[in-house]
């Protein structure tokens, strides 16, 4: 990872869902961070809290029910300087914020078919979205401005295009004119919540080659949400791997597909198909994931784990993060030197591996 300060860094967040039938802890001491120009792939099945951070980052959380109980957002413009905001202390409905929403941050929702108004043109709601922050353009270059982006984002005649409504717009088109609303302040950050969603893999695969092109252009960090495991090994530059509102592994790409170390991660591995070398049967992760009210105590994962340890998984305190080697981290008690079961002088690397 680069010296400089990260541009985006999440330190013990939680974001907890007040509800008649109890708590829900969504989001429970989550902790990354995101460079400039970098991308950082968010995995974990349904339900993990990927979503509810992103939301979190933008305080798009509703409240009631929802609300932020502790924890970090900090912001920073300049590499260089650290002149960090924290947007976990913003009010979610005043002007700051507003101000970094779709500006500084902008966010690809996870249903981006539904994401158009149907009563306007698309070209309107794109140049509403620039007004809210470029106010001093006049409508005639908010137009110009909305073509030169749907041009931007492969949109075909998009001088004609720009006056279509949304149910004129086919799914793959309507995703671009998403991403081109996203875009349409220069963001320093890009969230793409399942960017791909619903759509072939022939659009899927130029959707994902839009944002690497647009990332380079523009400098752009992405934060990349996905269920996608061989998408996020292709976009991401660094991994964070999610489970019941926790981070359970962070590293380089590179290093946690090749060297996975949590047994949630590893489970994941293992349910990839194979398509080159010998052909291995799919090994499902055992059981499922505990309802929102059933979290187990200690460890989240341990219901799970093959690899569970009575009376020191289910230790009633949050597992700590252990860095096995520079960089990567792991949520898990096999790595805990101190550990009677523990193995991480067997399993850690060094950082020139």
């Amino acid at each position: 990872m680069s010296n400089h300060l990260p541009l985006l860094e999440i330190k013990n967040l939680k974001t907890y869902f007040e509800l008649d039938s109890g708590t829900v802890r969504a989001v429970d001491g989550v902790s990354f961070s995101i460079s400039h120009g970098e991308t950082l792939g968010v995995i974990g099945e349904s339900g993990c809290g990927k979503s509810v951070t992103a939301h979190s980052i933008l305080r798009l959380i509703p409240s009631p029910p929802g609300r932020i109980v502790d924890g970090e957002i900090l912001f920073r413009r300049d590499k260089q300087k650290d002149d960090a905001l924290d947007l976990a202390k913003l009010h979610p409905k005043k002007e700051q914020i507003r101000h970094i929403r779709g500006n500084d941050i902008s966010m690809i929702f996870q249903e981006p078919m539904t994401s158009f108004g149907p009563l306007h043109t698309i070209g309107n709601q794109i140049m509403e979205a620039i007004e809210m922050h470029q106010t001093e353009l006049s409508k005639e270059q908010r137009r110009k401005r909305t073509v030169e982006l749907l041009e931007m984002v492969g949109i075909p005649n998009a001088e004609q295009r720009v006056n279509a409504y949304p149910h004129e717009f086919s799914g793959g088109m309507r995703q671009r004119a998403m991403i081109a609303m996203a875009l349409s302040c220069s963001p320093y950050l890009l969230i793409a919540d399942e960017p791909t969603t619903s759509l072939d893999v022939t659009i899927e695969a130029q959707i994902l080659e839009l944002l690497q092109d647009l990332q380079d252009q523009q400098s752009m960090s992405i934060m990349l949400i996905t269920h996608n495991l061989a998408v996020v090994s292709e976009m991401s530059d660094y991994i964070s791997v999610m489970y019941l509102g926790k981070v359970a592994e962070f590293a380089e790409t590179d290093r946690i597909l090749d060297n996975p170390l949590h047994p949630y991660t590893k489970g994941l591995w293992r349910s990839i198909p194979q398509i080159e070398g010998e052909i291995t049967p799919l090994v499902p992760i055992k059981g499922s994931v505990p309802g929102p009210h059933d979290i187990p105590t200690g460890c989240v994962f341990a219901s799970r784990c093959e690899q569970f340890m009575e009376g020191i998984c289910d230790r009633p305190q949050a597992v700590p993060n252990y860095e096995v080697e520079p960089g990567h981290f792991v949520a898990c008690y096999l790595y805990d030197e101190d550990v009677e079961g523990g193995r991480v002088d067997e399993q850690s690397t060094t950082a020139s591996d």
